[in-house]
């Protein structure tokens, strides 16, 4: 993920809005579905049954798990949603990059529809069709809470509160209500889903950001123990013999050779994310880590 300039963003601040290209194609989206049914072109009860998602037809119908978040019930549904991924999409996008950003959107929403589906499959949820971006946008509420946790957001321009508390009191309306059985026509477990998917999948993309970190140390270790040790790091290399000497130079000469390779994927990863990867190169990178992981044990 790329480093955010600024607290915002870079070009994001009190005075100086911006759209990022994902936000913005998002918010274009939506509001063209919307203003196809205000207009009468679409109805909302054809956009519900074809688009909306409905936990008994999820096998039937399986687009639906993304379509159902392009259509709203109304304008202030609507209004609310696009609001919400402005004022935390932007600096998302701007910090993680688009695609990586539209994926993260992409796989909360998905699990909104997931969570809805498994609470319906053991009646805890009726059998009616949910529409709407709140789950993905409860997803990107947590992110950007996680990123800047203590981040002032102002509700109604008056009451400021930190992110992080926000997403908290949110997340704790949001559980005790889906468990409550409230009916009112909120789909509380697609924004629970969106809540607990993105924490899940954000820890995660944490931990393999850490191991590659910790990666990269041992790799300036292992590359200042080549460079200085030479012949002296490889195998054989306390054998007297020119044979034994020979194939330490040459061990030593592959294992730099290996670690300039490693340090390109990894200066990659840095640049365009983990999933700019080609399968091949995702499969030297384990096997370079499986090799170190061999060679440590070892040798302890």
């Amino acid at each position: 993920m790329r480093e955010q300039r600024g607290m915002y963003g870079t070009g994001f601040g009190p005075f100086g809005y911006r759209l990022t290209p994902w936000v913005k194609r998002l918010i274009i989206a939506n509001t063209v579905v919307f203003l196809l049914n205000w207009s009468g072109a679409i109805s909302l009860d054809w956009l519900s049954a074809h688009l909306g998602f409905r936990a008994s037809e999820a096998w039937r119908e399986p687009w639906t798990i993304v379509t159902y978040m392009f259509v709203h019930g109304g304008f202030l549904h609507l209004l609310f949603n696009m609001l919400m991924l402005f004022f935390f999409g932007v600096a998302l996008e701007d910090r993680w990059g688009g695609r990586e950003f539209v994926k993260y959107y992409a796989i909360c929403g998905i699990g909104g529809a997931l969570l809805t589906l498994v609470f319906w499959s053991i009646g805890k949820e009726p059998d009616v069709p949910i529409v709407g971006a709140s789950g993905a946008i409860f997803g990107v509420m947590l992110a950007y809470a996680m990123n800047w946790p203590n981040s002032l957001i102002w509700i109604w321009a008056i009451f400021p509160i930190k992110a992080k508390y926000l997403v908290l009191i949110l997340g704790a309306i949001t559980f005790f209500s889906a468990f409550d059985g409230a009916s009112d026509g909120i789909a509380h477990f697609a924004h629970l889903g969106g809540l607990v998917v993105g924490f899940v999948y954000l820890k995660k993309a944490w931990e393999v950001q850490a191991a590659l970190e910790g990666l990269k140390k041992r790799l300036r270790k292992r590359r200042l123990s080549v460079v200085a040790g030479g012949a002296q790091g490889g195998p054989g290399a306390r054998s007297s013999s020119r044979e034994a000497k020979k194939e330490a130079k040459k061990e030593a000469k592959k294992e730099a050779k290996m670690l300039d390779v490693v340090d390109k994927l990894l200066e990659k990863i840095d640049e365009h994310g983990l999933d700019s990867l080609t399968l091949e190169e995702r499969k030297f990178l384990d096997d370079y880590a499986r090799k170190r992981r061999a060679d440590h044990e070892i040798r302890h």
